[in-house]
């Protein structure tokens, strides 16, 4: 009893030590956000940012300097309750001060804040981002593999062309991934198995993964392992995020993804004008509106 109360204890100080000395958010990005209890409920925008490593053998990649939101996603956490909304990358957006463009765009050009400040002008509705978190490519896998992985269920197969040195091919039916497969299934855009599929299903395949690394941990098939883990867990979930929340925050938010199971949605595009010439999504206003209401419990 003893040797397991020291084990919790050093999972704990893992976690805390970890927190306050991975980078954090700027000055300018806590200024850019809005009050929020995560307890009450807070609106988190999570950031996968499109620069690679170095080294990458993705034509076209970025290593350093401005990059573009791969994904975007937002997560309402409330205590016991989680709800997630994705938002198209390509999707036409007002981005304040910059006139029209594509919404992930915001991230390359000023950073977390104009993103914050782009999601909630066009999702408009009385939205305010409370928390920020931006996923970081290098370490997102090291906390899959300190997970032992996640198992995925698959309708159809997935084969993509290669891109980061790697060609994803998986086959219809249930997958264990390691950290580095995961990334690879989240990120696939193009699936030769389904030539029709968009970033619609790009963004389920990341909620996914998010979807599989609660079940993982959330499952008591998987507690032994779990506890065993525990201070490897607890060490790399702070270092694969960059984020303005603390060791307290963080903690609630990982308690609720565990907690909450979630609804997730995808705003879709117009019906009736869904793409323009130069590629980028329409999205109605009605659209939004309704994505935000279901979003935040309204």
């Amino acid at each position: 009893m003893i040797a397991a109360v020291g084990w919790i204890l050093v999972s704990i100080l893992s976690f805390v030590i970890s927190t306050y000395t991975a980078p954090g958010e700027s000055s300018a990005t806590e200024q850019a956000l809005g009050g929020g209890n995560l307890v009450t409920g807070s609106n988190i925008l999570i950031l996968g940012s499109d620069l690679r490593v170095p080294g990458t053998k993705e034509p076209g990649a970025a290593t350093s300097g401005p990059s573009r939101s791969d994904s975007i996603m937002i997560v309402h956490a409330a205590f016991g309750s989680v709800r997630r909304l994705s938002i198209l990358r390509d999707s036409l957006a007002p981005i304040p001060g910059h006139g029209e463009g594509r919404i992930n765009s915001a991230y390359a050009i000023g950073g977390p804040p104009l993103a914050i400040r782009t999601v909630e002008a066009f999702l408009g509705n009385g939205i305010r981002i409370n928390h920020v978190v931006e996923v970081n490519f290098a370490n997102f896998p090291k906390l899959i593999d300190a997970l032992g992985g996640i198992d995925v269920t698959l309708d159809n197969c997935i084969q993509s062309p290669p891109f980061s040195g790697q060609s994803v091919n998986l086959s219809k039916g249930s997958h264990h991934l390691d950290g580095k497969q995961a990334l690879a299934f989240a990120r696939v855009r193009k699936n030769r198995c389904a030539p029709n599929q968009d970033d619609r299903q790009r963004a389920a395949r990341q909620q996914q993964v998010l979807s599989a690394m609660r079940s993982r941990i959330a499952s008591p098939l998987h507690w032994p392992s779990d506890f065993f883990r525990g201070p490897f867990i607890a060490w790399n979930a702070p270092r694969a995020i960059k984020t303005d929340m603390g060791a307290g925050s963080l903690s609630l938010l990982f308690s609720d993804l565990v907690t909450g199971a979630g609804n997730t949605d995808v705003l879709q595009p117009d019906a009736a004008n869904p793409f323009n010439s130069d590629g980028t999504v329409n999205v109605t206003q009605a659209e939004r509106a309704a994505a935000v209401n279901k979003l935040l419990g309204r």
